[in-house]
C-alpha cells in the first residue's frame, strides 16, 4: 500500500490523498482548495500531480471547500496536457452531495464575478455532479481492492471519517483510518462523532493539535454580545461560514429568544445567499441531527425565530446602513476574505457602538485574523478603515476537535502502528506529535510534506 499527500501537508487547506493498494489500484480521497495568502492560493492553479484517469474511484469526506474545492478539475481544467479526466464515481453521503454542489457552484460564480483566475466553470461543476454517488453511514463500498466504510465525523452535516481495508495487502498495514475533519464533540446540531475500533495506520487532522478550546459557554458568549448592542443600539457583526456555523448560530438564537435572554424585537439579519440555501438543505435531512433537535423541533423550526430576516438581494443588504436600531448581521465569508461581511466591516468598524464577534478559524493574512490580532487600522479594498468597534471572539464554536478530543478519538483505535499528521500548521502537528508520543506511546509518526509518497 502507498499513500501520496497532495494537500493539507503543513497547511490546514487543500486536503487531497491518493491511496494505492498492494496490487497497484488507486483511489482519491478529497481534492480541496488551498486557501490563504498568495503563496498558498497559487497552489490551486498548478497542474494536479497525478494521472487521475488511472483512479478506480474517489471519496469525498465533506462539503467544505478545503476538501472539495478542486474536484471539478478532475473532469476538465487543471490537468497536464495530454492527460484524460476522471470518469469514475465519487462517493459521499447524501447531505454532502447537496452541500458540495452548492459550494462548488458558489465558488465558480465568485471567481467569475471577481474576475480572478478561473479554476473551473459552472458547466464543469454540472458535469462533475453527474459522477456523484451517495452512500449512507456504515454501508460498505467496494472500490478496486478497497473496502471502505463511512463513520460520522460530527464535523458538519454528512461529514465522514473513513475506514479503508486493503483486500490484497503487501505488508502488515491492512487497515488504514482517515479521520478527515473531526468535529468538536458534542456538536450542537449533528449526531455525536463516532469512534473507530481498530486500524493499522491512521491519517489524522491536527487543526488544533497543539491547543485546547476555551471552556466558555458559546451561548453565554453570544448572549453577552447581543445584549451589549441591545443596550447601546449598535450593530453586532458576525462573519460566519455558510455550512454549519451559520446554522449553529441560528439555533442558539432560537434558544436565546425562547428563554428571554435576548429581545424578541431584536432583528437578526441573515445576509448570505449561500447560507440561506445551505440552511434549506440542512432542513431536508432531519435524521442527521442529534436527538435533541429531532425530539424538540419540527422541520424548519430549529432555525426560525421572531425577528429573523433574510435579505433578498444586494440592495436589501445595502439598505441595512439606514437602519439605526440594534441589530445582528450574520454574513459570509467566515474569515472576512470576501462576501458581504467585507462591505459591512468597512461601514460599521469605525462606529464605536459596533461589535464584531469572531466565531471561527481565521487564516493567516485574512481580514478576520488582522482584527482578531487587535489591528486598529485595516485596509479594505485598498481603503484605510479605522477600527473603533469592539472585537471579541469565541473558539468554543469551532467545528474542529481540539487536542484533548483528538487524543480521545485516536486512543479508541487499537493496533495503531503508524500515524500521519496532516491538516495542521507545523506547530500544531509538532505539538500533537509530542502529546501522542507521551500519552499514547505511538512513536512511528510522520509529518508528511506536500507531494510526498510513502510506501508501507
Amino acid at each position: 500500500m502507498k499513500i501520496k499527500f497532495l494537500g493539507a501537508s503543513g497547511t490546514v487547506t487543500g486536503s487531497s490523498y491518493i491511496l494505492t493498494s498492494g496490487s497497484g489500484k488507486s483511489i482519491l480521497i478529497d481534492l480541496g482548495m488551498f486557501q490563504g495568502p498568495p503563496e498558498i492560493d497559487k497552489l490551486n492553479y498548478l497542474p494536479y500531480d497525478y494521472d487521475v484517469s488511472t483512479l478506480t474511484g474517489a471519496i469525498l469526506t465533506h462539503a467544505h471547500l478545503d476538501h472539495c474545492g478542486r474536484l471539478p478539475i478532475l473532469v476538465k481544467k487543471g490537468l497536464p496536457a495530454g492527460r484524460q479526466g476522471f470518469t469514475g464515481s465519487i462517493y459521499m453521503t447524501p447531505p454532502t452531495r447537496d452541500l458540495t454542489e452548492l459550494s462548488l457552484m458558489d465558488s465558480a460564480k465568485i471567481a467569475r464575478e471577481d474576475k480572478t483566475q478561473v479554476l473551473y466553470t459552472t458547466a464543469d461543476v454540472i458535469n462533475l455532479v453527474k459522477q456523484f454517488v451517495t452512500v449512507e453511514y456504515h454501508k460498505e463500498i467496494h472500490i478496486g481492492d478497497f473496502i471502505i466504510t463511512f463513520y460520522d465525523a460530527g464535523h458538519i452535516l454528512g461529514s465522514v471519517s473513513l475506514e479503508i481495508i486493503d483486500k490484497n495487502p503487501s505488508s502488515d498495514i491492512r487497515k488504514i483510518i482517515f479521520s478527515a475533519d473531526i468535529g468538536n464533540f458534542p456538536a450542537y446540531l449533528e449526531d455525536p462523532t463516532e469512534f473507530i475500533k481498530s486500524g493499522d495506520a491512521v491519517v489524522i487532522e491536527t487543526t488544533y493539535g497543539d491547543r485546547l478550546h476555551p471552556k466558555e459557554n458559546p451561548v453565554d458568549a453570544l448572549q453577552t454580545e447581543i445584549n451589549a448592542i441591545e443596550n447601546n443600539g449598535g450593530t453586532l457583526l458576525i462573519p460566519s461560514f455558510s455550512l454549519d456555523r451559520t446554522q449553529e448560530l441560528l439555533h442558539i438564537m432560537v434558544h436565546l429568544k425562547k428563554e428571554g435572554r435576548m429581545k424578541n424585537e431584536t432583528a437578526v439579519i441573515l445576509d448570505s445567499p449561500m447560507a440561506e440555501k445551505a440552511t434549506k438543505i440542512y432542513v431536508d435531512y432531519p435524521k442527521y441531527f442529534n436527538d435533541h433537535i429531532e425530539k424538540e423541533y419540527k422541520i424548519g423550526e430549529m432555525f426560525d425565530f421572531p425577528g429573523l430576516e433574510v435579505t433578498k438581494d444586494w440592495k436589501e443588504s445595502q439598505a441595512l446602513y439606514t437602519r439605526n436600531e440594534a441589530k445582528v448581521i450574520i454574513a459570509g465569508a467566515g474569515m472576512m476574505t470576501g462576501g458581504r461581511i467585507v462591505g459591512h466591516a468597512a461601514h460599521y468598524l469605525p462606529i464605536a457602538s459596533t461589535r464584531l464577534m469572531i466565531v471561527g478559524y481565521q487564516g493567516e493574512g485574512s481580514l478576520g485574523r488582522q482584527l482578531l490580532d487587535g489591528k486598529n487600522e485595516v485596509f479594505i479594498n485598498g481603503i484605510s478603515v479605522i477600527v473603533n468597534a469592539k472585537v471579541n471572539n469565541t473558539q468554543s464554536l469551532s467545528s474542529h476537535a481540539d487536542q484533548e478530543q483528538l487524543l480521545e478519538w485516536l486512543k479508541a483505535i487499537s493496533g495503531v502502528k503508524k500515524l500521519f499528521l496532516t491538516h495542521g500548521d507545523d506547530h500544531s502537528r509538532i505539538g500533537f506529535k509530542e502529546k501522542v508520543t507521551t500519552e499514547l506511546g505511538i512513536t512511528d509518526i510522520t509529518l508528511p510534506i506536500l507531494g510526498q509518497e510513502i510506501t508501507f
